[in-house]
């Protein structure tokens, strides 16, 4: 049975509230038909650490660097569990993801005082569909990321080829070294584009998605990059069609991934290689 408790904080999780977590997040799921919480969550509170918000088994939420994400149960919406969480977070400056554009969630956000200030989109392509022909720019050639060498390396370079992004560009050599142990975690699917003396210029790191009650095995264009003090003209189109057909060559029918709908360029490239629009993820943000 769902509970629903007082919103307790914690900065630890023990195996029983983490299991309740990732329970109530797949039951949001197969009612919403998108999961709620972000990869980056998913390991927080794999790894038990983090700032969290409970409310028994009814809903739950977390905060990290003034922004957050949260779930309720679906048996229990409408009687201000969400509310709660969020009072519980604090009343100051925060931002909320919104998996999925729901309109329940923008009336939520909005009657708490909350505003979009930021959009997520997904995107999806057929690998059925022939891939667009390219090429590698002279000098450069693509070859697998080796664990336990290359890191330092790709930290640099994603440091730089996402400096302004207020995520991605800020991983640390923990973050990575979390996804390096995850199961779907590929060598194989971690490519890198280098010149002769074996200097990285980019990447395409995918990753295969495993199928869920909502969707079939799906190859994700994780993280693509490329080192803007080494930019080869093409080399993002390019590593873009190499990590596509590593997808469609194990066996993968459709390719997602996830992009900023202020990231025009990055658009442009993805609607050129056979993407479109599937789902949105919104920001929210409140001011003081």
């Amino acid at each position: 049975m769902t509970r629903v408790e007082p919103v307790r904080r914690t900065d630890r999780l023990t195996p029983d509230e983490i299991t309740a977590i990732l329970d109530l997040a797949d039951a949001a799921e197969l009612a919403d038909g998108v999961y709620p919480l972000s990869e980056d969550v998913v390991l927080r509170v794999r790894g038990a650490r983090g700032v969290f918000f409970l409310a028994g088994d009814a809903g739950f939420a977390t905060v990290d660097d003034g922004a957050g994400e949260l779930v309720v149960h679906p048996s229990v919406r409408r009687r201000g569990v969400g509310t709660a969480l969020l009072e519980s977070a604090g009343d100051g400056p925060s931002s909320f993801w919104a998996h999925g554009d729901d309109p329940g969630a923008r009336a939520f956000a909005e009657g708490l005082g909350f505003s979009r200030e930021r959009v997520l989109w997904q995107m999806r392509r057929s690998l059925a569909e022939p891939l667009p022909p390219d090429r590698l720019p002279d000098g450069v050639t693509v070859r697998q990321f080796r664990p336990g060498h290359d890191e330092a390396a790709w930290l640099g370079v994603n440091a730089r080829a996402f400096a302004h992004h207020p995520e991605q560009g800020r991983w640390t050599e923990h973050d990575l070294t979390l996804r390096e142990q995850e199961p779907w975690f590929d060598p194989a699917g971690f490519l890198l584009a280098v010149d002769v003396a074996d200097t990285l210029l980019g990447f395409h790191w995918t990753k295969v998605h495993p199928s869920t009650a909502v969707d079939p095995a799906l190859g994700e264009i994780y993280v693509l990059g490329v080192d803007p003090g080494g930019h080869r003209r093409g080399l993002g189109r390019a590593l873009s069609v190499a990590g596509l057909t590593h997808l469609k060559q194990q066996g993968l029918g459709t390719a997602m991934l996830y992009v900023d709908e202020s990231n025009e360029a990055a658009v442009r490239l993805y609607r050129g290689l056979g993407f479109g629009v599937h789902a949105t993820d919104v920001m929210y943000h409140r001011g003081a």
